[in-house]
């Protein structure tokens, strides 16, 4: 009996699967998906395009080439297709930043530019995703009310962190301390990327990237020679 059930049950899951697998060979819920994944596509495009506040709802189905109410579907405001893209892109950003400095030799300087050379490339060689992170994410209201600006910026503050810590492995600084140098570092290059995005990316890119690696090196050479201090005091 129990083997019989059971081969029913399975019976009746594979038939629902079947029911549900009626349009091009996708189920509902991957119809579903795939049409989300257009609306991500088509705001990327459209805000990126023209800022966030000059694309409507309209805009972004015209875009996907779906109606309304697929928006609905899947998103309740323009802001929450907002804050998905956002997150999306900052995701893609830190990625190529942390993957450039894994590959990079075990030199610190060679650690300082590839990692800001990954962050910078992909600025801009992707214009949309750099407006989209510097210029509209920093205006749209509703990503500080649900403090997603702030947790991302905690979220590159760790990165750095991480990244201090992978360069001086024996710096002889509190985690706590640490911890502000990185925010501070995140802010000057967050400052000066903001800068770079909204003249157009006029600017080279070396000339972006000596600015930038000016205070990782500074900070660099400042701990290495109190390394340094402290080895002759204390041999």
């Amino acid at each position: 009996m129990t083997e019989q059930h059971d081969n029913l049950q399975e019976k009746q899951k594979q038939a629902s699967k079947t029911k549900e697998r009626q349009f091009k060979g996708l189920s509902l819920t991957e119809r579903k998906q795939a049409r989300r994944e257009k609306l991500i596509e088509a705001g990327i495009e459209a805000y990126g395009t023209h800022g966030f506040f000059a694309v409507t709802v309209k805009d972004i189905c015209n875009e996907a080439k779906l109606t309304e109410r697929y928006f609905y579907e899947s998103f309740k405001k323009s802001d929450e297709l907002f804050q998905t893209i956002f997150l999306t892109l900052i995701d893609q950003l830190q990625h190529n930043v942390m993957q450039a400095i894994m590959q990079a030799s075990s030199d610190p300087r060679k650690m300082i530019e590839a990692g800001l050379t990954a962050l910078l490339t992909t600025l801009r060689d992707n214009p949309r995703m750099a407006r989209i992170i510097y210029i509209d994410a920093m205006l749209v209201q509703e990503l500080h009310n649900q403090a997603t600006i702030h947790e991302t910026m905690l979220r590159f503050d760790r990165m750095i962190q991480a990244f201090v810590m992978l360069m001086m492995p024996h710096i002889d600084r509190s985690e706590r301390e640490i911890s502000f140098v990185a925010t501070g570092l995140n802010g000057y290059v967050t400052q000066i990327a903001i800068r770079w995005v909204v003249s157009g990316f006029k600017q080279s890119l070396e000339d972006v990237l000596s600015s930038c690696s000016i205070v990782f090196l500074s900070l660099l050479n400042t701990f290495s020679e109190k390394g340094k201090i402290l080895k002759k005091e204390n041999p």
